[in-house]
């Protein structure tokens, strides 16, 4: 989940989902999707996918998680796909308890305040909060 938010950050830096806007609420959806999952399966209390078998509602919970984050991130023009690995990591039972998300958030936090100071060093004007649509086109542009 980090490491594929970690490639996008410093690999394509100037696209729009690697601005800050994408990540934080992308991971959030994908977070919050997860967990809403979980609940809607009856798998809020629940062992972790990997130490039991993964059963129907198991995978339920997984593509619930995964279509409402991906439908989300669309229709709020947030996209950022490694916040699926998000949403699987809570739906599979990895992260079920609510107070774990705010960990998780402050990671992904971390990770944007780190790729800022990186990208801004080297010379590459990381946004803020969210990237210009034509740094957008550029970054993704085949060379």
């Amino acid at each position: 989940m980090l490491g594929a938010t970690a490639f996008i950050l410093f690999y394509v830096p100037l696209a729009q989902p690697a601005s800050p806007k994408n990540t934080l609420c992308g991971h959030l959806i994908g977070a919050l999707m997860g967990l809403l999952s979980l609940y809607l399966f009856g798998l809020q209390d629940a062992a972790s996918a990997f130490v039991t078998n993964v059963d129907l509602p198991r995978v339920g919970a997984a593509a619930v998680s995964l279509g409402l984050t991906s439908c989300l991130m669309v229709l709020l023009n947030v996209a950022h796909p490694p916040a699926g690995a998000t949403a699987l990591i809570v739906s599979l039972g990895l992260m079920p308890n609510p107070s774990q998300l705010p960990i998780l958030m402050a990671g992904v936090f971390v990770l944007l305040v780190h790729a800022f100071m990186i990208n801004r060093l080297s010379g590459i004007p990381y946004p803020l909060w969210s990237s210009n649509k034509a740094a957008s086109v550029l970054a993704l542009k085949p060379e």
